[in-house]
């Protein structure tokens, strides 16, 4: 049987560069990342770890792919658990008008796994599309 994957697309007013960094940063993954954040140096085959509100880190995935400011892929979830496979995270930008079209695919889920993911994504994802919007509106003021 084939694993689900979650997509997930939005339109950001906002540029590359900036959805990029917004995606790789630790400080503004904090933001809307339920308040842990992700570090990485973002090359391929660097480690991926999720730092928790208590500032413990976790090595949750690996790096795949890193195309800044265009693709980013990862291996997400522990290879430790006997029989477990990481699934894959992938985030793909592109220009599209004045905005940026975001995609994201995470894969290799189990149906428990995507209920979860779903969830988190959508809610994440909504919230990063606010902030940089948000941002971009307040520089335009000051």
């Amino acid at each position: 049987m084939d694993k689900p994957t979650f997509v997930y697309v939005t339109y950001i007013a906002t540029t590359l560069e900036q959805l990029w960094e917004a995606i790789v940063s630790e400080q503004f993954t904090q933001q809307y990342w339920e308040g842990g954040q992700l570090q990485s140096d973002w090359k391929v085959g660097s480690s991926v770890q999720q730092i928790d509100e208590d500032g413990e880190p976790e090595d949750i995935g690996e790096v795949l792919e890193s195309q800044p400011p265009y693709l980013l892929s990862y291996t997400f979830g522990s290879s430790n658990i006997m029989g477990s496979v990481p699934n894959h995270v992938r985030f793909e930008l592109e220009q599209y008008g004045s905005t940026v079209k975001l995609t994201l695919i995470h894969d290799l889920l189990d149906i428990q796994s995507y209920m979860s993911v779903s969830r988190n994504w959508t809610a994440s994802l909504s919230y990063l599309k606010r902030l940089l919007e948000i941002e971009d509106v307040l520089a335009l003021v000051a």
